[in-house]
This record gives C-alpha cells, sequence and structure tokens, in this order.
C-alpha cells in the first residue's frame, strides 16, 4: 500500500519551509564534543530565568496532573493589572508564535495580503503562508529603520494584516513614536495591526514607539509581548498581546482550549513582580551594547541595537558563523538580505568577551 502524501496534503504545504530555531547546545556538543559553550544565537536572557518565577514554579510542581485554566484568567488578570488595562484586553498565547499563527487563521483566507517590514521576524510570513495569503515584503531603508511610507505604498484593498515589530528583530533598530502616528493616520480601517513589542522592554529612546493609553484607544491594533527574552521564560513558552476585546472574542475560536500551560502561567504572574530581575536584565543589555561596540574598531560595523542584541556585518555571515561553532560559539546568520551579517544575543560579560576576541582574531 502506497500513501501519496505528495498528492494528500495541503498543496501549498509543499513550498512552506518548517521554522529553523538557532542551534542547541546540546546539538553542538554531539557535534563538536565541546565542553565550553557560548551560546549567543537565540536572543535568550543570559542571567536566565526570574528568580520569582522559579519560586512560583516549585511551589505548583505537585499539582501537575491538574489541567491548567484554560481562559488563563489569573494570568491575564495580573497583566491587565500590570498595564492598567481591563482583562477582556488581554489574550495570552502559547508564547508570541501561537499569537501570530492565531490572528492569521482568524483573519486572512486564499488572496488576503499582509504586508511585513524586511528582513524581520520570519514567523509573520508563516501565519499568512499557512492560510494561502499573500506576503508583501517592504525593506527596511539602508540604516535599517522603518519606512513607513512605503508601508503605506504596499497596502492595497486586499491587505487584511500589517506587522511592525520594534526594536526589530533582528536588527535591533526602531520605530519612533512619531512614525506610528503618522501611518495610523493614514492607514484604511480595514487593516489590522500587529505590533510586536519582544524586546521593547530593553529599549531605552523616548522617542520610540511605546503603548500609551491613545494607542490602545484603536480598534485594530493589537500589541504582542512575552515572557521569553526579558524575564528569561523561554522553555515555558507564554507571551501575550494588548487588544480589542472583540478581536480576542473571535481569536478565542481558533485557540485551543490549554494553549498556555499551567505552571507557564503561575510563572509569568510572578515574574512580573520581580522588579530586581527586570533591572540587572536591562543593565546586562546595555553594557553589552557598549561591549559590542568596540568591533567598530577592528573594521566591522555594529548596527546600533535597542535589543539584546547586536546585528554585526562580517563580511562572509555563513563562514564566520561555522569558524566561530568550532569554537563552541552560537551565532545567528541566513536572514533574508543580511548575508554579510550575524546575529549576537548578549551573553554574560565573560561570554561577550570569549565572542568579540574571536571575532576580531577572524
Amino acid at each position: 500500500m502506497i500513501f501519496n502524501t505528495q498528492i494528500q496534503v495541503r498543496s501549498n504545504l509543499k513550498d512552506i519551509e518548517p521554522y529553523q530555531p538557532g542551534i542547541s547546545d546540546d546539538t553542538l556538543r554531539k557535534q563538536f564534543g565541546l565542553q565550553r559553550l557560548v551560546k549567543l544565537n537565540s536572543n535568550e536572557n543570559a542571567l536566565g530565568p526570574s528568580p520569582l518565577a522559579i519560586s512560583a514554579i516549585e511551589q505548583d510542581l505537585h499539582k501537575l496532573h491538574l489541567y491548567p485554566d484554560g481562559g488563563s484568567h489569573l494570568l491575564r488578570e495580573a497583566i491587565a493589572a500590570f498595564h492598567g488595562v481591563r482583562e477582556e484586553q488581554v489574550f495570552t498565547g502559547n508564547g508570541s508564535d501561537d499569537i501570530i499563527k492565531l490572528v492569521s487563521e482568524t483573519f486572512l483566507e486564499e488572496g488576503d495580503e499582509i504586508v511585513v517590514p524586511d528582513p524581520s521576524f520570519s514567523q509573520y510570513q508563516f501565519g499568512a503562508n499557512i492560510m494561502r495569503a499573500t506576503v508583501k515584503l517592504v525593506p527596511l531603508r539602508e540604516d535599517f529603520t522603518y519606512d513607513v511610507e512605503r508601508m503605506l505604498e504596499a497596502v492595497t484593498p486586499k491587505t487584511k494584516l500589517l506587522y511592525l515589530c520594534t526594536p526589530n528583530n533582528p536588527t535591533g533598530t526602531l520605530l519612533q513614536g512619531s512614525q506610528f502616528t503618522w501611518l495610523m493616520e493614514r492607514l484604511p480601517e480595514h487593516v489590522f495591526v500587529v505590533v510586536d513589542l519582544a524586546y521593547d522592554n530593553y529599549a531605552t529612546d523616548e522617542a520610540r514607539f511605546h503603548v500609551t493609553e491613545q494607542a490602545l484607544a484603536y480598534p485594530n491594533v493589537c500589541y504582542m509581548y512575552t515572557f521569553s527574552k526579558l524575564y528569561g521564560l523561554a522553555g515555558l513558552r507564554v507571551g501575550y498581546a494588548l487588544g480589542n476585546e472583540q478581536v480576542w472574542e473571535f481569536v478565542n475560536r481558533v485557540r485551543e482550549p490549554f494553549n498556555v500551560n499551567r505552571v507557564g502561567q503561575r510563572g509569568a504572574v510572578a515574574a512580573l513582580q520581580d522588579v530586581d530581575h527586570v533591572r540587572r536584565s536591562q543593565e546586562l543589555a546595555a553594557s553589552s551594547r557598549v561591549q559590542y561596540a568596540t568591533l567598530e574598531e577592528n573594521g566591522f560595523t555594529v548596527i546600533p541595537s535597542q535589543a539584546n542584541f547586536s546585528l554585526v556585518r562580517v563580511g562572509n555571515g555563513r563562514a564566520v558563523f561555522e569558524r566561530l561553532k568550532e569554537q563552541g560559539i552560537l551565532v545567528r546568520t541566513g536572514f533574508h538580505g543580511l548575508e554579510s551579517y550575524v546575529r549576537i544575543s548578549y551573553g554574560l560579560p565573560e561570554e561577550n568577551e570569549i565572542c568579540i576576541a574571536a571575532l576580531k582574531a577572524l
């Protein structure tokens, strides 16, 4: 008996490339047998998870036989209090990836369009491809800042979603508050805007876009956050978004009933209160930017970043990636249009110095 998957599966799946995460520490040890690893490829928090989150999780481990709260009410209540919004305005997901996919499933049909900055987070395109929508890529400017005029020009009557990522992954550059206002004043009301703020807690530029009461008043915008970066809970997969409760009513119709696990909910609630961990994480990012800026003295180009990583022009990104990997140093490359760059997540000060010294030696 032969089951022909090429015929039986949905035709558009053959053209979709699965997401390729950064190499794991286990994989690298298996390949090279290395004992020392400097893992700077996934924008993780080098300080580890929030201690308050760990404590909350430990206290709840004996209840793992119980299902999580399907509506994440305890977590949504804590997020709402943190941001000064109503619980109904909060949607929680199995990481931001889950929310992106659910929003795509809610809004998109075959023939619809989405507008995405380029380069940016690949999962925006993934959600559209699943739903047979057309992706319209809008290049960033030469300095990797946003070109909101071109983004507006890319919008058509078929456009359903428009994505903005700030600080942008993988460039670390910002959307300015004035740019967001300009765009929203001119954007047709049929377009739903998704603003990804996964790295905003690391940003310090006062002129950047940040969520205000006025921003929350837009009925066609949602603002995504994650517990993976600043709070160090990437392994738990918890994300959330703030926005129009009427939109969330429909997104909930395509959501799995228990999409945020029990310990994830408990850990995230506690992490919101961990001001000391937040402060130390932000300080580490700020000092790491200073460290990597020294590469400029050796002929590298370091794109000014407001996130917890730096995009560095190295000449041949793939070759440098391989050379560093052989030394147990993991960075990221392979981004669309960025073949001469590597993205380096910030590690502990000594890890940063190891990576910097290796780059200078190359």
